[in-house]
């Protein structure tokens, strides 16, 4: 019955469908934050001003989604994670099945998202291009079990297409990530490109670039 319920909201025009998602889920929604036709029901729900959800993505199965003032999430994106109570990953006990997108950070098109443990997108960043991965569990062959771990994206990075990162990988503050590399661990090194499978530093970037100091999200 709740599943129903949920499919009705979906097509329901914004100003009626946000005061049931404030009503009767408890989404703490800002008035000018938006959600469009799309399947987004976690847990918990915070969208700062001029937030923005667009056409047919999926968002279940989260203990959280926070989406930073004037951030993006645009369209055909599955995001999904594993509920606390499920029986997988019970020694983990501090995993935390959370999306974190700071301010004016963007998801662009068709990319996978798995919220297994937490993804942190930082502010002004961009997960750009098509068909990008970020999965933060896996099997353990030698334990055999499924684990996770954490996935942290730093602030003012640029994430090129066709991209995977894995749990317990990191992007710094003010990096790029070139298109179809493979993130595998953390890096720290600030004002680079990481590139390649698996991802390595391979060139500086000036600390003075325009990317790395603009006010707005979206990039003309």
């Amino acid at each position: 019955m709740r599943k129903l319920l949920q499919l009705l909201v979906v097509p329901m025009p914004w100003t009626f469908k946000r005061w049931l998602l404030r009503r009767f889920w408890g989404y703490q929604i800002a008035d000018g934050a938006r959600i469009g036709l799309s399947y987004v029901f976690p847990r918990h729900l915070v969208m700062g001003q001029g937030a923005y959800i667009g056409h047919l993505n999926v968002a279940i199965h989260l203990d959280r989604l926070e989406c930073g003032a004037h951030s993006i999430i645009e369209r055909s994106n599955w995001i999904t994670g594993h509920a606390r109570s499920g029986r997988h990953f019970k020694h983990r006990a501090e995993r935390d099945p959370v999306l974190l997108l700071g301010e004016h950070a963007a998801i662009t098109k068709s990319h996978i998202i798995d919220c297994t443990d937490k993804v942190e997108i930082g502010a002004f960043t961009t997960i750009a291009g098509y068909h990008s991965q970020l999965i933060t569990h896996g099997i353990n062959v030698v334990e055999g079990r499924q684990d996770c771990k954490p996935i942290r994206i730093g602030a003012y990075c640029l994430v090129g297409t066709r991209v995977t990162v894995l749990g317990g990988a990191a992007l710094p503050d003010r990096s790029v990530l070139g298109a179809g590399s493979v993130l595998n661990k953390a890096h720290t090194e600030e004002f680079a490109v990481y590139a390649g499978q698996p991802a390595v530093r391979v060139k500086e970037l000036p600390a003075d670039a325009a990317y790395f100091h603009r006010p707005h999200g979206f990039v003309n």
